[in-house]
């Protein structure tokens, strides 16, 4: 049997972006953190170490901070999208380019009521994030658009069961009609199409999310993930796939009899580990092709 070089990419990880707009007395500001990565005939650089076509990371970094000045930084999508067509319109062996950007809040801070023009407080926050896959040139290239969001803390404090689990002899999980539900969601969504105003869709399916979990009486996390996902599609005719990933942050009762104490559902432990990990994903039928959208990782692009 031969053996023979699979699929690779390389890139440079996480440049830490910050880009301040001068251009009034009120500055803005965006914190960025910045992936790239290539695709192409670099096979060479791997069987015999000839680095004729590989440009290098070093390079793709100052790349990064030059567009944040010519190109300037307004919605993510924008700026992951001029970067990735960059890399392959203009480098002749460049075949495929991914741009992963994330974004980091900050708030304005205020000083007598008033927002200050150049002070700033970083917010609490989820972080907002995008995916950029470009293939091909010309009239064949593809474009595919994954946009999210992470590390949205959320809990209700009633409105959440879990009970009628199946139970087998290691199983002493009490059934509960009534809990603590708390989780810190990773979102996904995958664009169908161009020509989205990015940060208007963002800030909806944001808001339909924390909606969907609020309201839905959720007889498990698996539930409510789904109905949070099928709200973004029916909202929203321009996400084609939306994918959920939800650790369970268990809140468990502290036994306070031992006190002479009460404690119907008022004082609880917060245990970080080990935790339930609940994902899925909720697609429309007959939704565009996923292509590379979703591939991420070196070795398994």
């Amino acid at each position: 049997m031969g053996i023979v070089l699979g699929p690779n990419q390389y890139g440079k990880a996480e440049n830490r972006l910050v880009r301040v707009r001068r251009d009034t007395p009120r500055h803005e500001i965006s914190d960025l953190n910045v992936s790239t990565s290539l695709r192409g005939d670099f096979a060479a650089a791997h069987t015999s170490g000839d680095q004729t076509n590989v440009l290098p990371t070093d390079t793709q970094k100052n790349t990064v901070f030059a567009y944040a000045k010519s190109s300037g930084v307004d919605q993510i999508e924008d700026f992951a999208l001029a970067l990735g067509r960059h890399f392959v319109d203009d480098i002749e062996p460049v075949e495929g380019a991914r741009v992963e950007i994330e974004e980091f809040g900050w708030d304005r801070i205020e000083v007598a009521g008033v927002p200050h023009d150049h002070s700033f407080l970083r917010n609490g926050r989820e972080v907002r994030t995008t995916a950029v896959t470009i293939e091909g040139t010309g009239e064949r290239q593809q474009t595919w658009v994954v946009s999210g969001l992470q590390e949205l803390v959320v809990l209700k404090s009633s409105g959440s069961e879990f009970a009628g689990f199946l139970a087998d002899e290691f199983t002493t999980l009490a059934e509960t009609h009534d809990r603590v539900m708390a989780t810190s969601l990773t979102v996904r969504w995958r664009y169908g199409r161009s020509g989205v105003e990015w940060g208007t869709t963002y800030d909806a399916v944001r808001a339909t999310l924390l909606e969907r979990f609020a309201t839905v009486h959720s007889l498990a996390l698996q539930q409510t993930l789904y109905e949070m996902g099928e709200a973004v599609l029916q909202r929203q005719p321009a996400v084609a796939e939306v994918r959920l990933s939800a650790p369970n942050l268990h809140h468990f009762e502290v036994d306070l009899s031992p006190f002479g104490l009460d404690n119907p559902g008022e004082v609880f432990h917060a245990d970080d580990r080990p935790y339930g990990l609940i994902q899925a994903s909720v697609q429309r039928e007959g939704a565009t092709d996923l292509g590379p959208a979703w591939d991420t990782n070196a070795g398994f692009c």
